[in-house]
């Protein structure tokens, strides 16, 4: 079973206390709306972990229901922000659901995305520096963690917004092994580098999982044309994987800490989410 945050630390533990990931939202979302959801952590098990990589100790955040396991898995994948408030709070809405649900933090090595006040500053010094390949071999490894904590990796799925969106799409081309995606309006086009060398709307043919897409209408970062591309392209394969528009939201409509915030399509995907998961075997 993971620690938990009244635990006495084990001396492993105390050895990752320089990773573990701080409450709070990041400085350039402030400032919070009104509107802000705060999920209680009664019931659950919460906190940070460190989970072993190759190359360091990867934080992490996981909330799990206090009873035992083992537990269906969801990996959580964070928004451009990084593993802030908003994403722990899906970690725990999502452990009230009854899984365990792990965030980690897939900059750690190139810096702290909560520390920048400036958008266009966090992609140019940190998020544009971190390669695909990276976060896979992360995510990878996350799951493992989870395998060997209460979750139930035969029973796993992935989830991820923004940033995260993208992520999920690449994640389910790359990990074969996982139940049922959701990718919350992550970009399908995009400019190619060395370190982002493919685009989700070039994998389709790879996809390993059934992935529920979900993306707004009103999403100026996002064509429309490339979602219908994509819906084309997954139909002409014969994928099962569906994508969902929302024609009244925009980006970011599942925040509901930003102006972006469309209750009734959050609330809606939300809960399409959980029925495409437990549809697909991640329950």
């Amino acid at each position: 079973m993971p620690p938990t945050p009244t635990s006495p630390p084990s001396p492993q533990r105390r050895r990752f206390l320089g990773v573990m990931i701080a409450s709070g939202f990041a400085l350039a979302v402030q400032p919070i709306s009104a509107a802000t959801i705060h999920t209680d952590s009664e019931g659950l098990l919460t906190g940070s972990v460190a989970i072993p990589t190759k190359d360091g100790s990867l934080p992490a955040y996981f909330a799990r229901p206090n009873r035992t396991g083992p537990l269906p898995v969801v990996l959580v994948v964070q928004e451009v922000f990084g593993v802030h408030e908003h994403i722990q709070d899906l970690c725990r809405r999502l452990a009230k659901a009854g899984y365990l649900a792990v965030a980690p933090e897939l900059y750690f090595r190139q810096g702290d995305p909560r520390k920048y006040p400036d958008i266009s500053q966090l992609i140019n010094q940190v998020v544009s520096k971190v390669p695909d390949e990276q976060v896979l071999a992360d995510l990878d490894a996350t799951l493992a963690w989870a395998g060997v904590s209460g979750g139930d990796v035969k029973r796993a799925a992935i989830t991820g917004f923004c940033w995260g969106g993208r992520i999920v799409w690449l994640y389910s081309a790359h990990n074969p092994n996982l139940r049922a995606a959701a990718a919350w309006y992550g970009r399908l086009v995009g400019d190619k580098t060395p370190l982002t060398p493919r685009n989700p709307i070039d994998l389709v043919a790879s996809l390993q999982v059934p992935v529920l897409g979900l993306y707004g209408g009103q999403d100026s970062s996002i064509p429309v044309d490339s979602i219908e591309k994509m819906q084309g392209l997954l139909k002409a394969a014969g994928n099962p994987s569906q994508v969902i528009v929302y024609p009244e939201a925009g980006h970011g409509f599942n925040a509901d800490y930003r102006p972006s915030y469309n209750e009734a399509a959050a609330q809606d995907g939300w809960a399409k989410m959980l029925a495409w998961f437990a549809e697909h075997g991640a329950r």
